[in-house]
């Protein structure tokens, strides 16, 4: 499967949906974009490494990965999103020590904030760019970049609202083992939300 490199376009949020941000990133040889929904900590640790002048007064985790992989002399060589489940995409860090290379299970969004932190390229797979990647047409008063980034995460999650709605989420009608199978799915697909609401049934039940 042939490689496609990635650069980042932006960090955007959505007007519908208070603390819901998408990763934009956009094909280099291309128009597509890949959009990627990140939690609020991974947005601002992003937003950080992407504005330069932007200094912490202390390490965040990123910067306390980096840090702790320059004293070992340990170098994050490429980022590559090689997997997408059920909305969720996969990815792997690179690393290379003494020229000894190792691979290293990673989140996207950490994937990318160290990427971001060891000027390291971004790849990903055609075939889950031609899943996942989107072209966007705008009239000429539409075409702005902030509100291109809007539409992009509003249209991810509503992507993912229809979803989450068509498997149906009424908890109440499952068992008690069912619901931590759930939740055991839910937390390995790193989709915490859904654990979250599992969980919240879970207790529920537990307290009565």
């Amino acid at each position: 499967m042939s490689l496609v490199k990635l650069n980042i376009k932006g960090i955007s949020y959505s007007q519908t949906q208070n603390g819901a941000y998408a990763l934009i990133l956009n094909e280099v040889d291309g128009e597509r974009k890949l959009p990627i929904v990140i939690g609020a900590f991974e947005a601002q640790s992003i937003a950080i490494a992407l504005e330069k002048e932007i200094k912490p007064p202390r390490p965040l985790t990123h910067d306390l990965f980096k840090n702790f992989a320059d004293r070992f002399d340990i170098v994050v060589k490429q980022v590559i999103i090689h997997k997408l489940v059920d909305g969720v995409f996969y990815s792997s860090i690179i690393c290379e020590r003494d020229k000894i290379e190792e691979i290293i299970d990673a989140r996207t969004s950490d994937a990318i904030a160290l990427a971001l932190r060891f000027n390291a390229p971004i790849f990903t797979y055609k075939n889950i760019l031609d899943k996942a990647g989107i072209y966007l047409k705008f009239t000429p008063k539409e075409e702005n970049e902030e509100n291109e980034e809007s539409i992009i995460v509003d249209e991810v999650l509503s992507g993912e609202e229809k979803s989450q709605k068509s498997a149906g989420e009424d908890y109440r009608t499952y068992s008690l083992q069912e619901l931590y199978t759930l939740l055991d799915g839910a937390v390995a697909n790193e989709d915490y939300e859904k654990a979250a609401k599992i969980r919240d049934e879970i207790s529920r039940r537990e307290q009565k």
